[in-house]
């Protein structure tokens, strides 16, 4: 092998020796006894050892026990993961203590304790007896119960990790879908946490498999009652050593094959299986599928075939909307039926919690919400007829595309066979039908987001939230899902909140553009408006422009980052301002100019970047802000543009447009 550096080629960095020499002494140590069952097994008689009759009375009787202790422990130990992992209370540190407490103790204290509470003596051990002739020592019973205390911990910790690890915007997504919390609970959070509830009930099966301490302390040792295989291991040791070992390796082969069954996933996080996502076809609508080259069925022809042009959102009905939001955000919205209104505004300002707000999912802040003429502020976000799709979309990932479409009709009560068929016109119209068989794990980014808004509109909402729903597709692609959108918005008989960053959105999609600052509505106006007079420099540089804020002077501003700039009109003097300055209405030279411009300052070109056919060049000043200039490259050659190059840079002061806020 060739060796780079006294390296084997293509290996990382070497194991320090200080390290590798102790792992391999705890390696070792740990397979001693393993070694030491197998070396003295009397391979002869292992079958006979076996099949022995009290052997076999143990072994049955074991898996009576940790069958029944498995149940218990599912039953009541999923309630208490899903509050330890998701419900706030104060002493939920003791409570995982009281949890984790049978992990460390010893198992014949353990065994005592369950004496003194559920013995004839005990603190409700009496009570069981008198009231349900329940008498636990000495019973198969009481080995249950004594099994279920040391084992049902690794249930419960495998479970909260995976409840934990899990997001809570799938279940918040199922919700405003229309599905109850039960519901919520039975197809989202149990078949997603799958894996980390698959794996406690592994261990805690294989634990009350081997229980000891406890169960002989507490339940005694008689034999077809009590006496389980490490009870039966325990006296054969004193009596057949040979026969104990064979037992033991029986015990032992059952503890690693679970193991190695989990392959360490006993703590670990839903994690579905993940495949090669196709290609995002991103075509038209109709495009034919990439796996097979056939083209779907258009989901116009089907709808009309099945009568059901039309049921899609807002079909029947017209929904206005009322919203008074307090808290974090502060504002009151108001919207006739079919308004579509982009929510715009810089990180932090507030738009995300809106939507959560409307749904009923946040306390930073509180909506009074009215939809029609239906107040539905009291009312749970599964019953508000709110549809959402988060940033990532948050398909259902053990659910294929056309299940998780379907998904908010079925919530509904519609019947499965019409939920399937109506579900698969929106994945049609979407242009994403062809992959209705597909799960999550199978779709690119581009295609699982169409998926997710097909997702949303199939559940008839009356006011559907969309945060960022374009951000994750190409450009093709999102010209293209664009168009279909504001095709069937047009129809929607409610209302529509859009988050973006993308002003070909807020200005294609939306009736409006609500501007958010910190919580508060900046703006709020159509989106002509909003891109010939911006309140916020955010908006303002998000549509391109340069966006100084000031304060107005007689000649023009003073600019809050320093230095002013002359206008061909202002405000009254001390009114605060923002001044709006186009990037081609910046002059670029490489010598101070002379003639009409008014505003002129040196700076430093420190980025160039291509916008389109144009250029844009950023230049720094230390007389003004930095501002953004578009100019051909021809020009940028002619000037000898670069990154560091001394520049001048003019203004007009009729080109600057004044807006006060």
């Amino acid at each position: 092998m060739k060796r780079l550096h006294g390296r084997p080629a293509g290996r990382g960095t070497r194991t320090p020796l200080l390290l590798a020499v102790p792992a391999l002494l705890a390696v070792a140590f740990l397979l001693l006894p393993l070694a030491g069952v197998l070396a003295r097994t009397e391979w002869g008689a292992f079958g006979a050892h076996l099949t022995s009759p009290g052997t076999v009375e143990a072994l049955r009787l074991s898996l009576v026990v940790s069958f029944w202790a498995l149940g218990l422990s599912l039953l009541l130990g999923v309630p208490l993961a899903w509050l330890l992992a998701r419900v706030p209370f104060r002493g939920k540190a003791i409570v995982r203590s009281l949890v984790l407490l049978p992990m460390v103790l010893p198992p014949t204290v353990g065994g005592v304790a369950l004496l003194l509470a559920f013995g004839r003596r005990g603190l409700i051990g009496p009570w069981l007896e008198s009231t349900f002739g329940v008498t636990l020592p000495f019973h198969t019973s009481g080995a249950v119960v004594a099994a279920t205390f040391v084992s049902m911990p690794f249930l419960v910790i495998s479970l909260e990790g995976a409840l934990a690890g899990l997001r809570p915007r799938y279940e918040e997504t199922a919700a405003s879908l229309g599905a109850s919390p039960v519901r919520v609970f039975f197809t989202v959070t149990l078949p997603m946490v799958a894996p980390g509830l698959l794996a406690g009930a592994a261990l805690t099966w294989a634990r009350a498999l081997g229980e000891f301490g406890a169960t002989i302390t507490f339940a005694g040792n008689l034999p077809g009652t009590t006496q389980t295989l490490p009870l039966q291991v325990y006296l054969l040791l004193q009596e057949e050593p040979e026969a104990a070992t064979s037992v033991s390796l029986l015990l032992l082969a059952i503890a690693m094959a679970v193991l190695l069954a989990l392959r360490g996933r006993w703590t670990g996080a839903p994690s579905p299986r993940r495949t090669s996502p196709v290609p995002d076809a991103g075509g038209p609508e109709g495009a034919a599928d990439p796996a097979t080259g056939q083209v779907p069925p258009s989901g116009v022809a089907e709808a009309e075939a099945d009568g059901g042009v039309g049921d899609g959102p807002g079909a029947g009905g017209r929904w206005a909307l009322h919203a008074e939001v307090d808290g974090f955000t502060r504002l009151t919205l108001d919207a006739a039926p079919g308004t579509t209104i982009a929510v715009v505004g810089p990180n932090g300002a507030g738009k995300t919690t809106l939507l959560r707000a409307l749904l009923g999912l946040t306390p930073r802040a509180h909506a009074d919400l009215r939809l029609g003429d239906a107040d539905v502020t009291g009312l749970p976000p599964h019953r508000r007829q709110v549809a959402w799709v988060p940033q990532d979309g948050a398909l259902f990932p053990h659910l294929t595309a056309l299940a998780n479409t379907a998904y908010g009709l079925r919530a509904r009560g519609v019947p499965r066979a019409r939920a399937r068929r109506e579900a698969l016109r929106w994945l049609d119209r979407l242009g994403v039908g062809h992959l209705a068989e597909r799960r999550p794990a199978q779709l690119s980014g581009g295609q699982a987001q169409r998926v997710a808004l097909a997702r949303a509109l199939a559940a008839r909402p009356r006011l559907l939230l969309l945060d960022e729903p374009l951000a994750a597709l190409d450009q093709t692609t999102r010209a293209h899902v664009r168009h279909t959108l504001r095709s069937h918005l047009a129809g929607f008989g409610g209302v529509c909140l859009i988050v973006t960053h993308d002003p070909v959105e807020a200005v294609s999609l939306a009736d409006r553009v609500l501007v958010l600052q910190d919580g508060r509505a900046l703006q709020d106006a159509p989106p002509a408006e909003v891109t010939r007079h911006p309140r916020s420099p955010w908006v303002a540089r998000m549509l391109g422009s340069n966006a100084w804020p000031g304060t107005a002077t007689p000649e023009g501003l003073d600019l809050d980052g320093g230095g002013a700039l002359i206008t061909a009109e202002q405000p009254p003097a001390g009114t605060p301002a923002l001044a709006i300055i186009a990037p081609e209405a910046v002059a670029v030279h490489r010598d101070r100019p002379g003639g009409s411009p008014r505003n002129v300052w040196p700076g430093t070109v420190r980025e160039i970047t291509a916008s389109g056919s144009r250029l844009r060049i950023l230049v720094t000043s230390d007389r003004a802000p930095s501002l953004v200039a578009e100019i051909t490259p021809q020009a940028a050659a002619e000037l000898g543009l670069a990154d560091g190059v001394p520049v001048w840079t003019g203004v007009k002061a009729t080109e600057v447009t004044v807006v006060p806020l």
